[in-house]
C-alpha cells in the first residue's frame, strides 16, 4: 500500500526531527539563572491557603465523581488507571458526602470549549489529537471541541479570537450551555476574554481551568520568544509567529500584575483542576523543566508550580496525578516511540477526566440554582 504510506511518512519525519530538539530543552528547563529575578516592580503577592483565598475546596466530591467514572469506564476507555493513582492527595480533603454519583446523560447537555496552551498550533498537524474524548463525552450528552488561537501570541490577541469564536456561535437557550476551558496558558487567554469582551458572558454557564497557568511560569522569564518560534520549524506545522507575546503573557509578574489590575467577573463560576504528579510520573522530557521548577517548589508539573494553576476565588476541583503534558497532550497514543523513549509517563484516562469534569461542573451548577438538592 504505496510502500505502507511511505513508511509512515518516514516514520513521522523522523518523529518530527527528533522533537525539535527535544521541544526546545523543554521550553528553557535547562539554564541556571535565577528563575524569579529580584525585581521591585511585581505586585505585592502572598501565599496562603486556599480557604483564605476565597477559593472553595471541593475535591471531596470531584474525588467521588471521578472515581466512580473510572471504575464504570475502565473496560472501555484506554489508559485506565487506579484512582488513588490518577489523584494527589494534598493535605486534608474536607469529608466526603457520599451522595449518589449520576453516570446516565447530561441533563443540561455542556458543551466543552477548549482553548489550547503555549504553540499547539505548531504541533497539532504532526500530533494528529485522535479525538477521543469528544467522542466518548457525546455517549452521555456532553460535547467538546477546541477554540483555534494562536499559540505563539498574547493573551490580548488570542482573547479576541476567543470573542470571535463564541460570538459567532448561535445562542444557547434558556440556560447558557457551553463550558470555556483553558489548558495551560489557554486559561491566560480565556480569563483576558471574559474580562475585556462581557458580552461573552451570557453565553457561558462556567469557566474551567485544566493545569491552567493562571499565575504564569518561572521557565518563562528565562525563555525568549525568538526561540519559541522555532516551532514554527516543527514538522507540518501551520502556526505564525502572531503578535509574538506568547513568552511575555507567561511571565509571572506579567500575570500577577494582569489579576491585580482586572477583577474577575462574579457572574461567572470558575473551576481549577491542577496538575501535581509524584517525581516518578514526570515524563524524562520534562525532568529537567521539572527539576528547575523544584529549585522554588518541587510541587509542579514540569511547566507550572501547583499554586499557581488556582484561578482566585474559583472551586478547586482536585490535583491530578499527571505531568503538565500527560493531562491533556496524548503524545504516546499516536507516537509510540517518542512516548517509549522519552514523553515515559504520558498515559492517563483522558477520556474518564473530562467526562468527570463536566458531571461535577453540571452537578454544581444545579447545586448553586437549587441549594436545596444538596
Amino acid at each position: 500500500m504505496l510502500k505502507h504510506l511511505g513508511r509512515v511518512n518516514a516514520i513521522r519525519a523522523l518523529e518530527a526531527r527528533l522533537l525539535l530538539p527535544l521541544v526546545l530543552a523543554s521550553l528553557g528547563g535547562c539554564a541556571s539563572e535565577p528563575l524569579i529575578p529580584y525585581s521591585l516592580d511585581a505586585p505585592s503577592i502572598v501565599l496562603v491557603p486556599v480557604s483564605l483565598a476565597g477559593v472553595k475546596d471541593k475535591r471531596a466530591r470531584f474525588r467521588e465523581i471521578f472515581c466512580a467514572v473510572l471504575e464504570a469506564r475502565k473496560d472501555t476507555i484506554p489508559d485506565h488507571r487506579p484512582c488513588e493513582g490518577a489523584l494527589t492527595k494534598v493535605g486534608s480533603e474536607p469529608a466526603a458526602a457520599h451522595d449518589p454519583v449520576s453516570l446516565g446523560p447530561s441533563r443540561r447537555r455542556l458543551m466543552a470549549l477548549v482553548v489550547p496552551g503555549f504553540g499547539f498550533d505548531c504541533f497539532e498537524n504532526w500530533l494528529e489529537p485522535p479525538g477521543t474524548v469528544a467522542a466518548h463525552l457525546r455517549k452521555f450528552g456532553y460535547d467538546a471541541s477546541f477554540i483555534r488561537v494562536e499559540g505563539l501570541s498574547s493573551t490580548l490577541r488570542n482573547a479576541g479570537q476567543i470573542h470571535d469564536t463564541l460570538m459567532a456561535r448561535p445562542e444557547a437557550g434558556a440556560e447558557p450551555d457551553l463550558v470555556l476551558i483553558g489548558y495551560s496558558k489557554g486559561v491566560n487567554d480565556v480569563l483576558d476574554a471574559i474580562v475585556t469582551y462581557p458580552e461573552i458572558r451570557k453565553r457561558l454557564a462556567a469557566v474551567a481551568s485544566i493545569a491552567g497557568s493562571v499565575g504564569g511560569s518561572p521557565l518563562a522569564n528565562d525563555f525568549e520568544q525568538d526561540l519559541a518560534e522555532w516551532l514554527r520549524y516543527f514538522p507540518g506545522a501551520e502556526c505564525a509567529r502572531g503578535d509574538r507575546g506568547a513568552v511575555a503573557s507567561l511571565q509571572p509578574a506579567a500575570r500577577q500584575k494582569w489579576l491585580v489590575e482586572h477583577s474577575l467577573p462574579q457572574d461567572i463560576p470558575y473551576y481549577s483542576l491542577v496538575t501535581l504528579p509524584e517525581e516518578k510520573r514526570v515524563s524524562w522530557l520534562l525532568r529537567g523543566s521539572y527539576k528547575k521548577l523544584s529549585r522554588i517548589d518541587p510541587r509542579n508539573d514540569g511547566q507550572v508550580l501547583f499554586y499557581d494553576q488556582v484561578i482566585p476565588g474559583s472551586t478547586l476541583v482536585g490535583y491530578l496525578n499527571a505531568d503538565h503534558w500527560a493531562v491533556a497532550v496524548p503524545i504516546a497514543r499516536t507516537h509510540g516511540t517518542i512516548g517509549k523513549l522519552v514523553v515515559t509517563q504520558n498515559a492517563f484516562p483522558r477520556e474518564a477526566l473530562m467526562e468527570a469534569l463536566m458531571r461535577f461542573i453540571e452537578e454544581d451548577l444545579d447545586e448553586r440554582q437549587s441549594p436545596q438538592l444538596r
